[in-house]
């Protein structure tokens, strides 16, 4: 298995323990540190970045090559969508509908996805490529789990800071595929100048470089 699935599957499994934290369910019904996000829509959505998968490995591939993993994102119109934009509605209205059930229902369905995706994952191919249908365009598989690794990275501290957990500490090659995504994404935004400034000199850093 390549390392990106190895990463995804490490990270997923983190997200499950978190998912299944006592904090998450005590706090289920309170607001969450993302505007207009509720803990357990934010709950919902870091699981979708697992519950989603499959259906994405079933989708059919049209002709044509996949694009790059910067080219995903240049052509998503999400990225620095405001809050109310139909797009982050859809976002919210998703996870709140994967968490109506409640907690433990979620972390059980989540949790038999991932012991699904372990198994299918290894079984496929290097080259396997998939179709993002809200794009829609085609990406490699392992470009893919990239932007879901990213989304359980992220949104896994979210939700750990809104139910008032220690964020879940993940290994290099977990957090170095994100950390390079979000840096490239970030000086495609605010230029190569303000992310080396942010890194490297505080006395001139802007006031933001976000990738997101």
């Amino acid at each position: 298995m390549s390392p990106i699935r190895t990463a995804y599957l490490t990270a997923a499994r983190s997200a499950a323990d978190l998912l299944a934290d006592p904090a998450v369910a005590n706090r289920w019904d309170e607001p969450s540190a993302l505007p207009a996000f509720g803990v357990a829509g934010l709950a919902g959505h870091l699981a979708n970045q697992v519950l989603g998968v499959p259906a994405v490995l079933a989708t059919p591939v049209p002709a044509g090559d996949p694009v790059g993993l910067l080219d995903h994102y240049a052509r998503g119109g999400w990225l620095g969508a405001p809050v109310d934009a139909t797009v982050n509605v859809v976002i919210r209205r998703v996870g709140d509908g994967l968490a109506a059930d409640g907690p433990a229902a979620l972390v059980d369905r989540y949790a038999a996805t991932l012991r699904e995706l372990s198994r299918v994952l290894s079984a496929e191919p290097p080259a396997r490529v998939v179709h993002v249908r809200h794009g829609p365009w085609s990406l490699t598989l392992d470009d893919y789990l990239v932007t879901r690794l990213m989304e359980l990275v992220v949104h896994a501290d979210d939700l750990a800071v809104s139910v008032g957990v220690p964020t879940p500490e993940l290994p290099a090659e977990v957090v170095d595929p994100v950390l390079t995504l979000l840096a490239r994404l970030a000086v495609r935004r605010h230029g190569q100048p303000a992310v080396l400034r942010a890194l490297s000199r505080a006395e001139r850093a802007p006031a933001s470089v976000a990738a997101l």
